[in-house]
């Protein structure tokens, strides 16, 4: 038990004095840039999605 209490010392120490936790404006920054990353990645793969089913068309077109 006492590891344990001294592990859960440790960890609470670290976390409070040596993380450096960042600023609200930078969390609103990088939430804004995953939100564009990810808007464009969903974007490029509903393309590809698209264009792959246009040709998977053509080519069922062909045999059946």
């Amino acid at each position: 038990m006492k590891k344990i209490k001294n592990y859960l010392t440790l960890v609470f120490d670290e976390m409070i004095n040596k993380v450096t936790w960042p600023k609200w404006s930078e969390l609103q920054n990088s939430t804004i840039v995953v939100m564009v990353a990810s808007l464009i990645i969903a974007l490029l793969i509903y393309l590809m999605d698209t264009a792959f089913s246009g040709l998977m068309r053509g080519v069922y077109s062909i045999f059946y």
